[in-house]
């Protein structure tokens, strides 16, 4: 589990991969081109057979804070912090799950898309959200309109951001961060190229 809180995590860089892999094996030398192309925080979503050991994998890279996405239940939580996972993040918000994450501690990023998801966050103590699916629940104006009420809550919007949409997303006074999955192209594992990639991802610059 993570010593960094969520807001901490956010802050570490403007892109948090969202990675889906297939292969256990290319966990190290992808976790290694990321962070040396200065993008530290790794989001490892849950969607493949080999994602828990991914995570175990990718924390022995130095520098790497290593995270589990697509988180959708408690006991997926519970195989997530058991592989070693640093921070959670879902696509939404349920009660079962928000409250299994805020009694475990971990660091948790619930994905919101209306401002009844934000006040059920904001009931467990919550102030930092992903906005998601970002592009197709209304964009930049949604999430300006929905941060006037909660002036305390921060966001990583992610689903269908890109490297030319990223800037004004990070423009928002509200975001800490973006999620992305271009930073990792699919196909073949191409180290050098996401070094390249995750180079111009965090020299984005916020606000």
């Amino acid at each position: 589990m993570s010593d960094k809180s969520i807001d901490q995590i956010m802050a570490l860089a403007p892109v948090i991969p969202v990675i889906v892999i297939d292969r256990v094996e290319d966990a190290v030398p992808m976790a290694e081109a990321l962070v040396a192309g200065g993008l530290p925080v790794l989001e490892v979503t849950l969607r493949t057979p080999a994602a828990l050991a991914a995570i175990e994998a990718m924390k022995a890279v130095p520098g790497a804070v290593v995270g589990a996405g697509t988180v959708l239940d408690p006991a997926m939580l519970a195989g997530a912090i058991h592989a070693g996972a640093e921070f959670i993040v879902s696509p939404g918000l349920t009660d079962n799950l928000g409250k299994a994450a805020v009694a475990s501690g971990i660091p948790f990023l619930p994905g919101t898309a209306n401002a009844g998801d934000i006040m059920r966050g904001m009931d467990l103590g919550l102030s930092h959200f992903k906005f998601f699916p970002a592009a197709t629940s209304g964009g930049i104006p949604a999430l300006k309109a929905l941060a006037g009420p909660f002036g305390q809550a921060r966001f990583c919007p992610t689903g269908g951001i890109t490297a030319a949409t990223a800037p004004e997303w990070l423009a928002l006074g509200t975001v800490l961060c973006v999620g992305g999955s271009w930073v990792v192209p699919a196909g073949p594992l191409d180290p050098a190229r996401i070094e390249t990639l995750a180079r111009e991802a965090s020299a984005l610059s916020r606000h």
